[in-house]
């Protein structure tokens, strides 16, 4: 078996470091990057370090770039800190692997900036590829900016270049977790699983894919999920409802959209494993990832995707 060399950058945070254990896994040498130290960081120094970036990614067989600014930081870090980091950062790290001649980068950016396209009044939105973006914050506009920066090279024939828009994937209340895995939430694990195979993922140029877990909804449910998601819950996944009222939980009234992977499915010969059921065996089994239930489920839609 081939062993890739593959720098990660931002390897101290929750999902570098799960994509490098994941490389490490496969059999791959992944080598971490990030100005935090951490068990995966080979490199230590802030992405903007052009110097310490130009010496990791000599020799490597492809950067997945995870490095950034996320919506957490939102009015709490200036907007041109945000500007330097997921932009001006990601930049000067195209241009060393341009110029070393690194053949892939797979850049993490959000399903996030979407923002007020994922939003319709009267029925949810089914969130794909073809729907086109609505940025609202700093946070949306640097990521969209960022991924445009590495389209544009990789039309002119910089490296190729796979963009994997992420879905809501950090710890929160149990029973609002297990219905997220329905239609707008994934597991950590699938995550650092769907950027290995982008980083292998054949030929050249460049695609975007949505990174979510499995939805069991369909367009037909948009309508009935806004006015009673409930009862969609109980018709198209039973097995969650019954877990619900056995624990004394009750279903979300409403939900306003659905993210669907079924490209990325197809196009990166990828499967999310870690469903609703794995999130209520976590719990079970006092995992940090998932923390105590709360009798509410409402979730601010645009807080950390």
């Amino acid at each position: 078996m081939h062993r890739r060399s593959i720098l990660v950058t931002g390897a101290s945070g929750r999902i570098g470091r799960a994509i490098w254990e994941r490389l490490q896994a496969r059999g791959d040498d992944p080598s971490g990057l990030d100005r935090n130290m951490g068990p995966a960081v080979r490199w230590l120094a802030d992405i903007g370090d052009e110097t310490m970036l130009a010496r990791a990614c000599r020799g490597v067989e492809a950067v997945v770039h995870t490095a950034a600014l996320h919506a957490p930081h939102v009015g709490h870090v200036p907007e041109d800190e945000f500007r330097r980091i997921n932009v001006d950062a990601t930049r000067g790290l195209l241009e060393i692997a341009t110029r070393v001649g690194v053949p892939r980068i797979v850049f993490t950016s959000t399903t996030a900036l979407y923002g007020g396209a994922s939003i319709t009044p009267g029925r949810a939105t089914w969130v794909d590829e073809a729907l086109t973006p609505a940025p609202r914050t700093i946070y949306h506009r640097t990521k969209l900016e960022a991924e445009a920066l590495l389209r544009e090279a990789a039309e002119q024939g910089g490296p190729s270049v796979r963009i994997l828009r992420m879905s809501r994937c950090f710890p929160e209340p149990a029973n609002a977790m297990a219905v997220l895995r329905l239609h707008r939430g994934i597991d950590a694990r699938d995550v650092a699983d769907a950027h290995a195979k982008a980083v292998v993922h054949a030929g050249t140029g460049h695609a975007t894919f949505v990174i979510s877990g499995r939805t069991l909804f369909a367009r037909t449910d948009l309508e009935a999920l806004a006015d009673d998601a409930s009862g969609v819950i109980a018709r198209r996944c039973p097995a969650l409802a019954a877990a619900f009222s056995a624990r004394g939980w009750s279903l979300p009234a409403t939900i306003d959209r659905v993210y669907c992977a079924d490209a990325a499915m197809a196009g990166l010969g990828w499967t999310p494993n870690f469903a609703w059921d794995e999130v209520l065996s976590q719990y079970d089994a006092g995992s940090d990832d998932v923390l105590p239930p709360v009798e509410r489920h409402r979730v601010d839609g645009d807080l950390r995707e």
